[in-house]
């Protein structure tokens, strides 16, 4: 498997799979890279040139709760499949308890949405999220037996957050996570990931 800027190449049997994924899913993946995985697939066309050709495409989670949130954003106006992958930066009961919560503001800073999107996500999902808002961390989050010293979703999300608080930009933090989790060390708390990253800086 490997795992790029917006995709995943995922090998199944002698073919291997384009996957689009959502930032929260990319983060998990990143540290699982000789793990067998299982991701919730959704496939759609995409127009292609003058819109005479379509373009298959797939987008993957890693539960059925994200596939919900991803198509309950894409129900939303003038919201698209891109836009709401982008969106999906952070797990999906935080989004979802902000979106029960009405908080415009909050939603505004996801990737890609501005405040009058927001709005709009809003008006359109606040009565149909609140399963959602209290959905569990994906079971990718979860140690399996033998990898007791992995990082779950949980503290890879929270040292993310750590360094976006510290003043890097996304794209910042997301590159100090990747060397973090590639470098093969282990860390057990957001302080222990935060001394590694700046150790090799």
């Amino acid at each position: 498997m490997q795992v790029l800027e917006e995709e995943v190449r995922l090998q199944v049997g002698p073919f291997e799979y384009q996957i689009l994924v959502p930032e929260t899913v990319r983060r998990h993946l990143q540290h699982r890279l000789d793990q067998e995985v299982t991701l919730h697939i959704l496939e759609y066309l995409e127009g292609a040139g003058s819109g005479n050709r379509f373009v298959p495409r797939r987008v993957g989670f890693s539960n059925a709760a994200e596939l919900e949130l991803f198509e309950l954003f894409c129900s939303v106006e003038k919201i698209g499949v891109k836009k709401a992958l982008k969106a999906m930066a952070q797990p999906v009961q935080v989004i979802a308890d902000a979106i029960s919560r009405q908080d415009v503001k909050w939603l505004s800073t996801l990737p890609g949405i501005g405040l009058a999107t927001a709005e709009q996500i809003v008006t359109t999902l606040k009565r149909k999220v609140a399963r959602l808002a209290l959905t569990q961390h994906s079971p990718m989050d979860a140690a399996t037996p033998g990898t007791a010293s992995r990082p779950d979703g949980k503290l890879v999300d929270d040292v993310y957050q750590a360094l976006l608080a510290l003043g890097h930009t996304p794209l910042e933090a997301r590159q100090r996570l990747d060397n973090l989790l590639t470098s093969g060390k282990s860390f057990r708390s957001v302080e222990e990931a935060l001394t590694i990253i700046y150790s090799q800086s």
